[in-house]
């Protein structure tokens, strides 16, 4: 149930522009460059042909030419980059995919983090605990990050055994938290959805 690498930049009206990997040490003499993968999906987003662009801006875009893994490295190629002083120029800069919004990865399991962003989060019983506002990509684990009604945030592992359920369609997620993961006496019912009136007009209380 673990989500993909990806994190998103920005998000306009027709495409998601998500991180997919960033730029390490050029590799050997003839332009090739180690990279960091952020995405589960790098035979999509990181094949021969992909043009990336790139933070800083002015670094891209970068089209994949090559793509090789070496002692478990992908290593890249890009149109242009021919030697290793060209290589290391490019060290750090992160390579972003733009994606439309409505694709979704391949495994039904998985989820982009725009999509897993604004969710509200849930008990079982549907008791609110919060509403997720980031999402943390750790070596181990990924985490949810939910800011709870009082303003506070509550770190969640993003595994099946406390995250039991994605539910796009009602925009929340289902959690059963272990003992002291959060304190559920002080849980409560604060979707700003469910607040809302008839007429999609904020509720009261609630910014605009």
């Amino acid at each position: 149930m673990r989500p993909p690498r990806p994190v998103v930049v920005r998000q306009e009206r027709h495409k998601v522009q998500l991180v997919v990997a960033r730029i390490g040490r050029a590799h050997g003499i003839k332009g090739e460059v180690t990279v960091e993968v952020r995405t589960d999906e790098p035979e999509l987003r990181l094949g021969p042909g992909a043009v990336l662009a790139t933070e800083p801006a002015g670094a891209g875009p970068l089209t994949i030419e090559t793509g090789r893994v070496h002692s478990g490295r992908l290593l890249l190629r890009f149109e242009g980059v021919r030697d290793r002083t060209a290589a290391e120029a490019l060290r750090n800069t992160l390579l972003i995919a733009e994606v439309d919004p409505a694709e979704l990865p391949e495994d039904p399991e998985e989820f982009y983090d725009h999509q897993l962003m604004d969710l509200d989060v849930v008990l079982a019983d549907g008791t609110a605990i919060g509403r997720i506002t980031e999402i943390t990509h750790l070596p181990s684990q990924d985490l949810f990050i939910v800011e709870r009604p009082d303003g506070s945030e509550v770190m969640i592992p993003f595994v099946e055994e406390i995250v039991t359920e994605i539910d796009l369609a009602e925009q929340r997620a289902v959690i059963t938290p272990p003992p002291g993961l959060i304190d559920a006496s002080q849980a409560v019912i604060a979707s700003a959805r469910d607040e809302e009136g008839d007429d999609g007009a904020p509720a009261a209380g609630k910014d605009a």
